[in-house]
């Protein structure tokens, strides 16, 4: 089972999360980005809780059900803390 896919997401305060259909719009200070969820995966929305699940265990619905998940998770940090470079 995806273990990534599994993790929910909280999503943080002046971030505004919509599911509309199978796109997802997300809204923060830094801007605004869209994305389109694979039907096999599906996203609800709890109060400010996030959480995936997919329709079978096939091999191609496990990665998406992560990919999903990490696809809105970096959107969320995206318009919330925006990008960041590391000096290693």
């Amino acid at each position: 089972m995806s273990r990534i896919g599994k993790a929910i997401i909280t999503i943080p305060s002046g971030v505004e999360v919509k599911l509309d259909g199978t796109t997802v719009h997300v809204k923060g200070a830094k801007g605004q980005l869209t994305q389109e969820i694979d039907t096999c995966v599906t996203m609800s929305i709890d109060g400010n809780v996030i959480s995936f699940d997919r329709e079978s265990d096939h091999k191609d619905h496990r990665a998406k059900h992560g990919l999903m998940r990490s696809l809105v998770n970096n959107m969320i940090i995206g318009v919330s803390e925006g990008f960041k470079t590391r000096q290693e």
